[in-house]
């Protein structure tokens, strides 16, 4: 899916300010931050949205929110709390289309959400 901006930074294609990378995923600033942390955690195997995954891809999911436990602490953000979010489809708020979870804090989150 080279279409997409995602497998495009995956592949270093395009520009990212990756933090962290393994053989599942990689972790990157988004370019819009809505918080004064604002990481990506994104799944190298293309995967559209949550109706898009398999049972097989549950052990990626877990994998993605473990990472972003990991990278929160490494952020300073686990004493006051952060957010992680996955938006699934256009009225979820999804932009890309290729499953991520957002990492948000360094500051008060509110709710609702949006």
């Amino acid at each position: 899916m080279m279409n997409c901006i995602f497998c495009r930074i995956i592949a270093r294609e395009s520009p990212a300010r990756i933090i962290h990378e393994d053989d599942q995923l990689v972790v990157f600033h988004d370019i819009h931050p809505q918080a004064p942390v604002h990481l990506l955690v994104v799944p190298k195997k293309h995967l559209s949205r949550i109706q898009d995954m398999q049972p097989e891809d549950g052990e990626l999911l877990g994998h993605l929110i473990f990472t972003a436990r990991q990278t929160a602490e490494k952020q300073g953000l686990n004493q006051n709390g952060y957010r992680l979010v996955i938006n699934n489809g256009r009225h979820g708020g999804q932009a890309v289309f290729h499953l991520h979870l957002h990492l948000l804090g360094g500051r008060p989150m509110h709710w609702p959400p949006g």
